[in-house]
């Protein structure tokens, strides 16, 4: 008589665990949610159904991000936006959520999440006015190839890159439906086209 394979349930421990054996691994949506909720202090991302951490940032990559979040505050109605920090998940798919290094979420939208279920984790289907990632070497390949594209397939209004190292700014801003324009700036100046009266002076976030 064939005998039924014993199955043998997942638990956010054993995950844990078993990435630390084996690294990336391919994780169902409920399971990485639950891990997420149970390990917080962990940036666990999933990429296209593959258990990812977020890996550790370099000085240059928290310096860049500390000043470009201050500037954000600075300039952002409070009662209307809320700047988050490696904090916050996007969702594109049951395959696909990440965790910004910046973004600027709505606070009608942050409001409604908390009416439905504030306990429940933070996460936003709904394409954000700007995320933005700065390169470190520990990301760099990763972000341009894994996170920037997923961003523009969520239809994420702006899309920042910065490159603290060689004082680069790509931006991607979205013009119509899937169509994004593609800007470099090596200095001065920017305006966040979706975020109207919003400016970033890049010489102060290079330092």
């Amino acid at each position: 008589m064939a005998q039924r394979a014993q199955v043998v349930e997942q638990t956010p421990q054993s995950v844990r665990e078993r990435y630390d054996r084996e690294g990336p691994i391919f994780l169902d949506e409920d399971l990485y949610v639950l891990l997420a909720l149970d390990d917080p202090n962990t940036k666990w991302e999933l990429h296209d159904g593959v258990l990812w951490e977020k890996p550790g940032m370099s000085y240059a990559h928290v310096n860049s991000v500390a000043r470009l979040v201050r500037r954000l505050i600075q300039q952002l109605d409070e009662d209307r936006y809320v700047v988050l920090s490696n904090d916050g998940r996007v969702r594109r798919s049951a395959r696909n959520y990440l965790i910004p290094d910046v973004s600027v979420v709505p606070t009608s939208v942050l409001n409604r999440h908390l009416h439905e279920d504030s306990l429940q984790l933070g996460v936003f289907n709904e394409p954000l006015p700007f995320v933005a990632e700065a390169w470190s070497p520990s990301t760099g390949t990763y972000d341009v190839n894994t996170k920037i594209p997923e961003y523009k397939r969520r239809g994420d209004l702006e899309i920042w890159r910065l490159h603290p190292y060689e004082r680069t700014l790509t931006v991607w801003r979205r013009i119509s439906d899937g169509v994004y324009d593609e800007t470099i700036y090596h200095g001065g100046i920017v305006q966040i086209s979706s975020l109207p009266g919003v400016t970033i002076n890049l010489d102060e976030l290079f330092v």
